[in-house]
This record gives structure tokens, sequence and C-alpha cells, in this order.
């Protein structure tokens, strides 16, 4: 029975929102994509987002080599292992036991196969070469080309072997007795897959471009898929002769294999994706980690990844092909084929193995290899599914039972800053006591010693409160518990009789689980949900903006009338007041620039634009004060403003050098006894209404000249610039008799020629603040 939230969750959530901040913030895992960015151990995770007991996995050989590149199965439950750097074929008995079988000069075995006599054909690279080893071990070289890999090999029913080669992209064919020749070049870069049809046809996976070719006994090529993926890694053939290929593009972590220096050119019409080339030559192999976070397809079957890393195409026995499987964030390296049409897919970069069933194909988490690269998946004769492995190198066994045990810890939760736990609550199925949920948290972003021990198992599923210390980092773990653990083909996927679902654990029938009824499927994890409160911070008002007096701006879309924005002030001339909030910033948003419209001039006003940022992305609301220069008390200009743009009528106060302040409170998203303010004050500027003063003080003849003496002085800006003009003719500049109109006091001289003598002066002042005066000079003859 599904358990829902009740009053007593309600209540604690209540309870711990009271805490801090009054908006809480709520992480919550419930889909198959949030579900694959935490860790599993022994659980399945199917596409509807419900984790429950997988097949539990039992390690067949744990080895040196970090590299496990090709499982095949001998007789006897033995197993052959190719692996790298050191080159080579592990035996690895049903019991475990592991030996050297052959040990190859080269570094890597990428290929085997079976041979005659119990024997087994080991490709190796670089430089490569195919030796034929017999069940006693003794060797011979089989056959040793020109190129430089060889990447797969693959028997024909007259014993012929074909084998897939790199830099040059041959394939080759080699007779029982070792004659080889070149059976088919295929114009790129390499062939890393081979399979043989029940026709006899040749199946060739490529790379650069990644194709899918199918040759006939003649040499006689077809493509059958031109992906835009960068590299076809495998292709397995179903009985129907359907055929499934792994493809990938990137740099996977377990792939070792890069293009030859010459270039490989494939156009790709539009509109598919380029066919990458590459010109490095391999000099080490290597596996490397990579750490972009993400996952396979989302929760709904019809959600494509959008720059999808892998895919499984399927491509039909008349030749139509579709794309079964799109990877977000995973490298298909391998694909195994069960009894009842389901694919086992194995990945890289974290060890997954997915099990794709139903028309459209589901994708189920089946498990999780305790390795990064999941290389090779085989049936060996017992019927076990087995799975190579890189870095390191191992070998798992996924059992034919549901793990009685399986942990799930989520990825690690970052709430920005030192954050109050809230409640904890999860929606589960299962016996009491059989779903445990436990947390624990730190102030570092990868869980270490410095974090606290996982806090004991909370008891209520509808809510219970994190016991967990306040900290940054909160990460929870679920442990899955079954008191019957499943038998052979019992264990099938959550949900009713013939629902969809995925299988839990490996039956005895060839397939991987079984859609069958729930009995017994044990405890079912569908969502989790933690609440929580980051530790308010202060806002912080990073710039004020002083724009020159007089400039301000229309709003945008104005209704034609004179709308300033920022402007909410009734005035004796008339401007028409604005409502206090339009245009404001969305709750939960700090403040963004302001919408302005076209620049204009308005004498008296004078517009502030401030940046204010809030880390908690709280909703700010400002106060703006305002003090004279030498004055200490700060005066209410205006409050309660949403939007940071301020336009004041300075013709309400005097003349005189201000400051002003802003202040951003996150008030409206916080309780009154958690609210924080930021401050800032401004620059200094003048306000200045008041026009200069003109003084002419005498005027003077000299010869045919008359000189006019005038002081222009102002109380608190300079003189910017002075005119005269002569019975209201054209206006002529004036410059003060320092030749710098920089000070509020500035003394003139004009001189008039003889015939100018007799007309009046008059002179036009103007200060810096745009203040205009005139005055008129009479010249006494």
């Amino acid at each position: 029975m599904v358990k829902r939230i009740g009053v007593p969750a309600a209540a604690v959530f209540a309870a711990s929102a009271l805490l801090s901040a009054s908006t809480a913030t709520f992480w919550t895992v419930a889909t198959q994509t949030d579900f694959l960015k935490g860790d599993v151990e022994n659980l399945s995770i199917d596409s509807d987002g419900r984790v429950f007991l997988g097949p539990a996995t039992t390690q067949v050989a744990e080895t040196a080599a970090p590299f496990i590149w090709t499982l095949l199965p001998g007789a006897d439950g033995v197993l052959w292992a190719g692996t790298g750097n050191e080159g080579q074929v592990l035996k690895i008995g049903r019991d475990g036991k592991t030996s050297t079988f052959f040990d190859a000069q080269e570094m890597e075995v990428h290929a085997i196969a079976a041979a005659p006599g119990g024997g087994v054909y080991v490709a190796t690279s670089p430089d490569g070469k195919i030796y034929q080893v017999g069940a006693d071990g003794t060797s011979k070289t089989f056959f040793d080309p020109d190129d430089k890999y060889i990447w797969a090999l693959a028997v024909a029913a007259d014993g012929a072997v074909f084998a897939a080669t790199g830099e040059k992209g041959n394939i080759y064919r080699i007779t029982p007795d070792g004659k080889g020749s070149l059976f088919y070049k295929t114009n790129t870069t390499n062939v890393v897959a081979l399979a043989i049809d029940r026709n006899g046809n040749l199946i060739a996976g490529t790379e650069s471009p990644g194709r899918v070719f199918r040759i006939d006994r003649d040499a006689k090529a077809f493509v059958l898929l031109d992906s835009s993926f960068k590299e076809i890694h495998a292709v397995k053939l179903a009985a129907d002769g359907t055929i499934y290929a792994a493809a990938f593009s990137g740099q996977p972590g377990g792939e070792d294999r890069s293009a030859p220096a010459v270039p490989v050119t494939t156009p790709e019409p539009a509109p598919r994706a380029p066919v990458p080339t590459v010109s490095a030559e391999i000099t080490g192999i290597t596996v490397v980690d990579t750490t972009s976070a993400g996952s396979v397809t989302g929760a709904a079957p019809s959600t494509r990844p959008r720059n999808p890393k892998g895919a499984i195409f399927r491509i039909r026995p008349d030749g139509l092909w579709d794309t079964l499987w799109e990877a977000a964030d995973d490298w298909p390296f391998d694909v195994l084929i069960e009894g009842d049409g389901s694919l086992l897919v194995g990945t890289g970069k974290e060890g997954k193995i997915f099990r794709l069933s139903g028309d459209p194909a589901r994708a189920t988490l089946l498990t999780r290899a305790a390795a990064r690269q999941v290389t090779s998946l085989v049936r060996d004769t017992a019927g076990r599914v087995v799975a190579g492995t890189s870095n390191p190198g191992k070998v798992f066994a996924l059992s034919s039972g549901r793990a009685a045990t399986g942990t799930y810890e989520s990825d690690v939760r970052d709430a920005g800053t030192v954050a109050t736990w809230g409640a904890i609550r999860w929606r589960a199925t299962g016996r009491p006591g059989e779903v445990e949920i436990s947390t624990r948290s730190g102030n570092t972003a990868t869980p270490d010693q410095t974090w606290s021990p996982w806090s004991r198992a909370y008891a209520t599923a509808s809510g219970d409160k994190i016991t967990s210390p306040n900290a940054r980092y909160l990460q929870w773990r679920a442990v899955l518990k079954s008191g019957s653990p499943g038998s052979p083909g019992s264990s099938g996927s959550p949900g009713s009789s013939g629902s969809r679902g995925s299988p839990g654990s490996t039956g005895s029938s060839g397939s991987t689980g079984s859609s069958s009824a729930a009995a017994g499927v044990g405890p079912v994890l569908t969502s989790v949900t933690a609440a929580y409160l980051p530790r308010n911070l202060r806002p912080v008002v990073e710039s004020i903006t002083v724009h020159p007096p007089g400039t301000v701006f229309q709003r945008p879309f104005s209704t034609g009338e004179l709308e300033i924005a920022g402007f909410e002030e009734n005035t004796s001339d008339g401007r028409s007041p604005q409502q206090q909030g339009q245009g404001g910033a969305a709750p939960g948003s700090s403040s963004p620039a302001p919408a302005l419209g076209r620049k204009i001039y308005q004498k008296g006003l004078q517009t502030f634009v401030w940046k204010a940022d809030d880390d908690n992305d709280d909703r700010l609301r400002y106060d703006v004060f305002y003090r004279r220069e030498g004055e200490t008390a700060w005066r209410p200009l205006k409050r309660d403003l949403w939007d940071p743009i301020l336009v004041w009528d300075t013709t309400s106060v005097p003349d005189g050098t201000y400051y002003v302040k802003v202040a951003a409170s996150d008030a409206p998203s916080n309780s009154p006894d958690t609210a924080l303010v930021g401050e800032l004050e401004s620059v200094s500027f003048d306000i200045d209404n008041t026009p200069p003063v003109v003084e002419v003080q005498s005027s003077s003849r000299e010869g045919g000249r008359t000189s006019v003496k005038f002081v222009v002085r102002d109380e608190q800006s300079a003189v910017l610039r002075v005119e005269y003009s002569l019975d209201a003719s054209k206006w002529r500049v004036a410059y003060p008799v320092d030749g710098i109109p920089d000070s509020r006091r500035e003394e003139f001289v004009v001189t008039l020629e003889e015939g100018e003598a007799a007309r009046s002066i008059i002179i036009r002042a103007t200060d810096a603040m745009n203040n205009v005066a005139t005055a008129v000079a009479e010249i006494k003859r």
C-alpha cells in the first residue's frame, strides 16, 4: 500500500518553515532520470521511476588487468577473457579460479574466437596478429597482416576466419590453414565489430564513419545503416535475422581507438549531424573516466536526449531500421539478446547494465557493476549472464534470484549555503521495515570523513524531521530489504499481473526476469522528498547609477501620455502619477535591470538606477533615503519600491550636494525575524534649480573699441556657458578671463567694435545644471 502524506507531515513541514525563511525548498527524486543520478547496489530502476530489488551480482573473478575487452564462453563453464594492457588471455573456471592461458607480446587482446580442437583464435593489438592457441596452451602465429589493429573476429561455417582491422578499415578472410587475403576494403577508419548472419553474409560495424555493412560471399557490400554516430561498436544477430547495433560518439571511458593520421572525409547530407574525423594516433591505451552528470533517457519513453552519446539501432530483415534506444550520458559497449527478445546493454562510464523491452522499448537499469565500464556481455554454457568490466578488470555473473538487500545513495544536494533541514518523506510499497531511509550532511561537495554519519532510519514515511546537522550539502540513502529472496523466474517487476514493468532477476528460461504478477517482488520505492531552508543571506546592492540631471526615460509600452519610468509623484507642472510596482520584479527573483524606453529631458528631475542581487533568489523590496552633505541623518525619500529605479523631483529640496542610499530588503520572501537588508550609498551629486546671477560691472572705451566687464556667479554649480547677443541678434560665445569656464564665479570682458557700441548687449549664462539667467548691459556713451 502506498503511503500518502497526511496531517503529521504537513505539521512537520510547517514547523520547519518557521525555523528560517518563509519559503522552503523541496528536493524530490521521483523519475528514472532523477534516480539514475545516484549510486545503486543490487537494485533496479525501471522507466517509471520505480526502485526495486534487482538480480544479485556475484564476482566470478577479479584480475590484475585494468581492462577486460572480450569474453568467450567455453566448454564446462569455462570463460576466456581477452585483457589489456599486458596482452593476456585468461582462463576462468566456473569456480572463479583464474590462470593465464596465453600471453602475447602485444599489449591488447581485443577479440577471441573458437578454434578447432577446443582452442581459440586470439587477435592482438597494436601491430596486430592473430594467434591460434591449442587447448593445451601451445600457440602459433595464424595470420600477421600489415594493419596496426585487429578489433574483431568471426568464424564462418566453412572454418574461415574473418578479421576486422584498423587503421585502414580492411576485412581479411583467412582460410583454416592460415592463408589470408583482403576480403573487403570498407573505406572507413576501423572495422570494429563482426558477425555472420544465417545466410552466411558478413555483418560489419565500422568507425569513422559509423556504418553497418552487409557483405555477401562474393565480397559485394551493401550499407544497411549510415548512422550519425562516430562508431558502431557492437553488432548482434537475433534468431529471426534482426540486427542490433550499439553506436556511440565522443570519447567513451573504456575505449582506446582513434583514427589514423590520414583524415577520412565522409560528407553527411543535411539535416543529419556530420560524422567527426580525428587525426590522433594511438601512443598508449588507457580508459578515461569522465565526470559529466546526467543519465539515460528520461522518465517518459517519448523523451529523447538532445545530444545522445550513444544509441541501439534495430535493423529488421527487410532492411528497415529504427532507433531502439538513445542514451543521454552512457556509452553502449555490448549487447546481449535474451530469449524473450529483450536486450541487455552494457555501458560506461558508470558500469550500468540496462534491459530494453517492449515496443516501444523501455529501459530499465537492471544492475550496476562495481566498475566504470561493462565492456562485454555473454551467456555462459550454464545459462548465466556474465559481464566483463574495465576499470577495474573483473568478471561478474547475474544470479537467477533477486537480491535480498539493495542500497541506493542519492546524488549530493547543494543547498547553496548552510541550510536548515526540514522533513523527509517517501512513497514505497512493502511491509514495515523493508524500506529504510537515512540521511547525512556535510560542507564539502564530495562526502568524506568530515561528513556526519548516516542518521538512524526514519520511521514515518509521510514525513520525519531530518536529524542530520545543518550544513550546505545533503545526501539520503535507501536500503531495501526482502525477507524472501526471489527464486529463479519468479522475480518480476513491480505492478500487477501483465502490467508493463522491468524484471529484477535472471530467470532460468534464458531471459532476465519476467513481467509476472507482483507477488514476491519485494519492496518498491517510488519517490523521496526532502525539505530544506537555506540560511538567509543578506541582499547586496551592487551599484547605483546617478544619471545626469534632467535625464529620464519613458516607460516602455507607453499609453501615449508622458510616462516616465521610476517617477510616481504628482507635480505642479501636471506630470501624471504612475502606479507603484508597475513592471516590478517577479516573485522569487532578484532585481533585473529595469526596462527603459526612449531617453528624454525633464528639468528638475534626477534619475537613479541600481542593481541588487540576492543569493537566495528572494524577492527584493527597496527603500531610498537621502541626506545633504554635512548632515548625518538619512531622510526617507521613497519606500516600498519594487523596481530598481527612482526619479526624484529635486525642486522639493533646497540646492546643495546630496547623497542617496538604497536599502534592499528580502522581507517579501522571509519572516520578519529572518529578513535582512543590504545597503549602498551613492556618490555625491549636486541639486541646483536656481539660475546663476549676472552682474554688469563697468564699460570703458579705448580708441574705437568699447569693453564691457561683467561677472557671472552661481551658488551651487559651475558656470558652464556664457553667450551674448547684440540687440537680440545671433548668440556669440563669451570666454572667461582665465580662459576656462570651470568655477562658480567667472569674470568676463566683451569687446565691441566702434560700429557695435551703440547697441545693447543681452547676456545669457547657463550653469552646469542647465539653469539659465539673462541680463541686459546698457552702454553709456
